[in-house]
């Protein structure tokens, strides 16, 4: 019989929500296999959620700057949410942010990049602040987004100063049409990814093992309702669409009316603006996702540290 941990359970428990007996009997199911337990939970109608995209554990500021028809996003992590607030380590994301704009998401290039004020590159710069401010920190990822035509718009979600914040977005428009309209749908469009956090901007997008990966469930679950067999495509078509409207940008509802499809809002603004607008692309950034936290428990640390004393 496989021996399931009591952390692999209360990690299963805190990635769908499912009960403490449900996610025991599912990493028995699945031989201790997570992801798979995951699945199985899905499967059953048992998980409170889908998998977590990852949980925001590390600290520090995400930077976000925008030159034309450019932007670029950095992440830049600290220990504690103390540094967030400091002015050193403010200014110092904010410059790398521009500085991160001609390097099209290269992290390798942007800390190799000269620092402006000074005779180190950003890397080093990072090093030495690490020195000043005495907290271990480092530089996660860039990216950035273009347009030969059009705008790049940012957006920082709850800014702690000015291009500086937990979740920023970059959202891409093509277009002839007149700049300022072009941000305003630019930075609603911004709010609602960071809002929603979509997977991917089209359907043909998306990962097409995710794709089969909720197909191959959602044919256990039809299949399981006891419908007839000539039914279960139907069922299976069906709760894709719906799968696609809950993580596809274009086919998500507008958080701003509700009703209407991102696609259809950007078309809708076309007619309007008497320009063809194309959604090129979207970026978000959200500090310390996929970032597993260490937990410590401090009173075994100190009964652990009494006993190695004695």
């Amino acid at each position: 019989m496989t021996d399931i941990s009591a952390s692999l359970v209360k990690e299963l428990r805190e990635k769908t929500g499912a009960g403490m007996m449900d996610c025991k009997k599912a990493l028995l199911e699945t031989k201790a296999d997570l992801e798979a337990a995951i699945d199985w939970l899905r499967t059953k109608g048992l998980s409170a959620a889908a998998k977590k995209s990852g949980r925001q554990a590390a600290e520090g500021l995400i930077g976000i700057a925008c030159e034309g028809t450019k932007g670029a996003l950095v992440e830049i992590n600290a220990e504690t949410d103390f540094v967030g607030r400091n002015d050193q380590f403010q200014a110092f994301v904010r410059e790398t942010a521009k500085l991160a704009i001609p390097v099209e998401g290269d992290l390798d290039a942007l800390q190799k990049s000269a620092y402006p004020g000074t005779n180190r590159t950003v890397g080093e710069q990072l090093t030495h602040l690490i020195a000043t401010i005495g907290e271990n920190m480092t530089m996660r990822r860039t990216g950035g987004l273009q347009v030969s035509q059009g705008v790049v718009v940012p957006y920082m979600h709850s800014a702690t100063a000015p291009g500086l914040g937990r979740i920023g977005v970059l959202v891409a428009l093509e277009s002839a049409a007149a700049p300022e309209k072009l941000e305003a749908l630019g930075k609603q469009i911004a709010m609602h990814v960071a809002a929603t956090n979509p997977a991917s901007l089209t359907v043909a997008d998306m990962d097409p093992e995710a794709i089969e990966r909720e197909r191959a469930i959602f044919k256990e679950q039809a299949l399981a309702s006891g419908k007839p067999p000539e039914f279960v495509d139907k069922m299976i078509d069906g709760r894709l669409r719906k799968f696609y409207e809950e993580v596809v940008l274009e086919e998500q509802q507008f958080i701003i009316d509700g009703k209407t499809r991102i696609k259809d809002v950007v078309e809708g603004q076309a007619k309007e603006l008497g320009q063809p607008i194309k959604l090129v692309a979207f970026l978000r950034f959200a500090l310390g996702e996929g970032i597993e936290k260490i937990e410590t428990d401090f009173a075994a640390e100190v009964a652990a540290a009494a006993q190695i004393n004695n």
